[in-house]
């Protein structure tokens, strides 16, 4: 398709007719004299012709203030205009408009023999029309004569040419795929506003699902703090943003719309948001860490061997200055982004690390391993101040803490999920605050867990494939949900709406709704 080539003079119209119809007169102004270009636009040609001719110069005069005219032309406006106050008798305004306009001290410097004939008229006692109009001249024929010379420097456009453009422009994006159909859009900030669910409500459905191919299943997927991104990692390498609503990549991001998509040379087994969503990282078998700049797909920070294994969770420090990343590789770290490098290491874990988060307000670090415990430390200190393991069914056996996270205004309390059939909110010391369990002895391993954003349903993936939600007030199991007929990789969920994204080893991503 071949582009357009739009004037820029062209646009400062646009804006200067949408200043004139919303009254922002001092704004037009500003504009016209800074940017020398003017509107010269009339609602009707008929209408602004007519005035002149019937001398209703306060119309014509409120039409010509946004009007560039030639000098000689708006001096003869002008001219006209204050001979016909003479002979109305409106002296003082007819001398203020003489004296005290940029018109009249044009015309007194162009033509100073006619601006004298008027300052004579101005000071008789009585109007001489064989002087004000020689030549067998009438204030008709003058009128007349003005009207002829104006109505070629001015224009009719449609009103409100900005909003319709744009509004044509949104519309031609929602057919071409770029925008959600059906929503209303931030213009501003180039979003669709995100309307949060105040109930939060349990999955019952499956309302759409992303299809990646058994051989590039996606591995990790995170809704952004805003809810307005919803990014996946698969094990081909690749980093997607997804429209959650159509189930679509998201081609108003102009990089993906040209296939200039993010990537890492191994599979992507981590990814998190910054908490004004502006970045996202993203964590890759070969211990690559990058981070993103989410708008234009630009990659701000790599660093190729931030761990010299796997990298298995990752978080954003809250003013976004730092990563905190675990790994494979038995340690967390914490890179710093303007120097990329290590600006602390926590140790002290026996075998590879599953999950890592801030908590209390990120001044304490937690984690969880494979080797059952978990630990908190201090984020100054870099040391533990505290180790524990869940309880387990079986004490003599090592039983791996899959994931830990932060609980809703409770920021001493975490949620522990042990490979196991039963997740645990603890205190940071470890003290058990609720137990929730499904009942099953057999296959019903829990392999992942999240919380919904208040708080209130609790959910874990089992090895059975099936969704366990459980709600946190009563410490009770209220639903459960069969999700695929492969083995389930992960659970992310919205932090508005009562959405769920599940991912599974055959290649489907499922959204799950309530009713």
């Amino acid at each position: 398709m071949a582009e357009v080539e739009i004037e820029a003079p062209d646009v400062i119209r646009l804006v200067l007719q949408f200043c004139a119809e919303n009254n922002l007169n001092k704004t037009l102004q500003t504009l016209q004299e800074e940017s020398h270009v003017s509107l010269n636009t009339v609602e009707s040609v008929e209408t602004f012709t007519h005035d002149i001719q019937q001398g209703n110069w306060d119309n014509v005069l409120r039409a010509t203030s946004r009007i560039s005219l030639p000098t000689e032309k708006l001096t003869m406006l002008y001219d006209q205009i204050c001979v016909e106050l003479i002979e109305l008798r409106e002296i003082d305004v007819a001398r203020s408009l003489l004296r005290e306009t940029p018109a009249m001290d044009m015309l007194k410097q162009t033509n100073p023999t006619r601006y004298i004939k008027l300052e004579g008229l101005l000071n008789k006692q009585f109007f001489d029309v064989r002087e004000a109009y020689p030549d067998g001249s009438t204030k008709e024929k003058k009128r007349q004569q003005i009207a002829q010379a104006l109505v070629p420097e001015v224009q009719v456009v449609a009103p409100s040419r900005l909003l319709t453009l744009l509004n044509h422009a949104t519309k031609w994006q929602q057919y071409a795929g770029l925008l959600p159909a059906g929503k209303r859009f931030d213009m501003f900030r180039g979003i669709a506003p995100t309307v949060a669910d105040t109930v939060e409500r349990h999955p019952t459905h499956c309302c759409r699902t992303i299809k990646f191919g058994s051989k590039s299943h996606c591995e990790v997927a995170r809704f952004s703090a805003d809810g307005q991104f919803f990014a996946t990692g698969s094990v081909d390498g690749f980093v997607e943003i997804w429209d959650y609503e159509t189930g679509r990549l998201r081609k108003d991001l102009k990089f993906q719309e040209q296939d200039h998509m993010m990537m890492h040379d191994d599979s992507v087994l981590c990814l998190n948001f910054s908490r004004d969503s502006e970045m996202l990282a993203s964590g890759s078998n070969d211990g690559m860490l990058k981070v993103w700049k989410v708008l234009t797909g630009q990659c701000l920070r790599r660093i190729e061997r931030a761990h010299t294994q796997g990298i298995t969770a990752c978080a954003f420090t809250r003013d976004s200055s730092q990563v905190l990343t675990a790994s494979f590789d038995l340690t967390v770290r914490m890179y710093g982004l303007k120097s990329g490098k290590v600006m602390k290491e926590f140790r002290g874990h026996k075998s590879y690390i599953n999950d890592v988060t801030f908590a209390a307000e990120g001044t304490k670090v937690v984690s969880c391993s494979a080797d059952g415990t978990v630990k908190v430390w201090d984020t100054k200190s870099m040391e533990a101040t505290t180790t524990f393991r869940p309880p387990s069914a079986n004490p003599t056996n090592e039983t791996a803490v899959v994931m830990v996270g932060g609980v809703p205004k409770a920021a001493d309390q975490i949620v522990v999920c042990p490979r196991a059939p039963t997740v645990f909110i603890t205190t940071l010391t470890g003290k058990i605050v609720k137990t929730m369990n499904s009942g099953k002895r057999e296959a019903g391993d829990f392999v992942a867990a999240c919380l919904s954003p208040k708080g209130e349903w609790l959910y874990c993936v089992g090895e059975d494939r099936i969704l366990y939600c459980f709600s946190t007030s009563a410490s009770k199991l209220e639903h459960t949900l069969s999700l695929s007929d492969r083995d389930v990789v992960g659970i992310a969920h919205h932090p508005h709406r009562n959405l769920l994204a599940t991912y599974s080893v055959d290649g489907v991503l499922k959204l799950w709704v309530s009713r």
